[in-house]
């Protein structure tokens, strides 16, 4: 049966900066910055090991419209690996590295082709005569807004019909900017045999006849993009037949493990309590950046909390740690507190009530916005920031509410 194999890789977020960490033994710093590189390389190996007929880059292979001289280059190696083994890849930029950025360009291999900023087809013949209709487009800017569906037509002249498009489905964009929006039936009507998805950061099967598909990113990058990461190697018959097989490429792998206090507990007990439950993790051949969260803390006596407070109990933790090939590495401990309860400390009902009223009107997306607006401007700080979604905003403010009530407790 005469098929084709290919890749479907998206958000690599190539020499991307790590958020959320601090103090960091050297070993383990370095081993977060290669992360990025170590994930395309392992989707390399890939897609030599299993022989295919080309690579799909969907968008945001770099992390900044700057694209480091490092990351070129990194990428052009590889890309030079699947030259040698007569692989071809198909790039299309995104938001993060769309083409309207100001960098040092290295030339790509003869193997590569990039789409520019308008959607196209590019024929595509496989070693076995199947034909590949191959339709994308890069960014011509960051922040494209526009229905980018209307312009993809299905050209006639080929056996397969597969479509790029780094975007998000309308009312799904979570916490990434509603680019190039679209609806699955906009998608289906193009009557596609795959449409190859970039942006979302989560994997995600959106439809599965035609697939529809987002891989998620490569390697996670933070806290908010825990679980599997990786791309998908996919089969397609000349007929339509599909079958998708979900590759793991993240080096390290952000998780986080929740203990239930029942009683109260000591320090002995509660250490153990807390390695046993990031050992439950196991390592999958991979390492783990764990978050350790307790719930009903007031099982815990002053002390021990405030050993967890000042870093004592977490550094603790870390001393176990051998930073070898295949590690759990706890980088925090968190305490998930009640709000009741601290407002028990607080007999001032007119004072609460102005911290609801407070909170409430942050609670409102544009009052929110506006409030936090000076670190979303700042020239270096904001490219460290992604976009606040609703449930991160209620965190956040929950948060704040728990830091104004212990303050207050505290105050002689």
């Amino acid at each position: 049966m005469e098929q084709i194999r290919f890749i479907h890789t998206a958000d690599l977020h190539l020499d991307s900066p790590f958020l959320g960490l601090n103090k960091l033994p050297d070993k383990l710093f370095s081993r977060l910055q290669e992360s990025t590189f170590s994930a395309l390389e392992r989707i390399v190996d890939t897609a030599i090991e299993k022989s295919v007929d080309f690579v799909l880059f969907v968008g945001d292979l770099f992390d900044g419209e700057d694209r480091s001289i490092k990351a070129q280059a990194r990428l052009r190696k590889q890309l030079k690996r699947l030259e040698e083994e007569d692989i071809f890849a198909f790039i299309t930029y995104g938001n993060h590295d769309h083409l309207a950025g100001d960098w040092v360009k290295l030339d790509m291999p003869d193997n590569v082709y990039v789409f520019n900023e308008s959607p196209e087809a590019f024929l595509f013949t496989a070693k076995n005569g199947v034909t590949v209709h191959v339709y994308g487009f890069s960014y011509p800017e960051r922040h494209v807004l526009t229905r980018k569906i209307d312009e993809y037509e299905k050209v006639p002249g080929a056996d397969l019909h597969i479509a790029m498009l780094h975007g998000s489905e309308d009312g799904h964009s979570g916490s990434h900017q509603p680019y190039a929006p679209f609806t699955i039936r906009e998608l289906k009507e193009k009557a596609m045999d795959y449409w190859a998805l970039g942006h979302i950061h989560k994997s995600r099967v959106l439809h599965s006849d035609p697939y529809i598909v987002y891989p998620g990113n490569t390697q996670g990058r933070h806290r908010k993009e825990e679980g599997e990461k990786g791309c998908y190697f996919v089969t397609m018959t000349k007929e339509g037949q599909t079958e998708l097989e979900f590759i793991e490429t993240a080096d390290i792998r952000w998780e986080s493990v929740r203990i239930d206090l029942k009683e109260k507990m000591g320090m002995t007990q509660f250490y153990t309590s807390c390695m046993t439950a990031m050992e439950s993790l196991g390592s999958k051949g991979q390492s783990i950046l764990c978050q350790v969260m307790i719930a009903n803390p007031y099982h815990l006596s002053q002390k021990l909390l405030k050993t967890i407070e000042n870093g004592e109990f977490i550094e603790m933790l870390q001393d176990e740690v051998f930073l070898d090939d295949d590690f759990i590495w706890p980088y925090h401990v968190k305490l998930e507190e009640n709000l009741k309860d601290e407002k028990k400390l607080i007999s001032d009902d007119a004072f609460l009530n102005v911290l609801e009223e407070a909170a409430s009107e942050l609670f409102h997306a544009d009052v929110f916005d506006q409030a936090v607006s000076d670190l979303f401007s700042h020239t270096y700080g904001s490219r460290y920031l992604d976009v606040i979604d609703g449930p991160e905003r209620e965190q956040i403010l929950q948060s704040a509410k728990k830091l104004v009530l212990r303050c207050l407790s505290e105050v002689d």
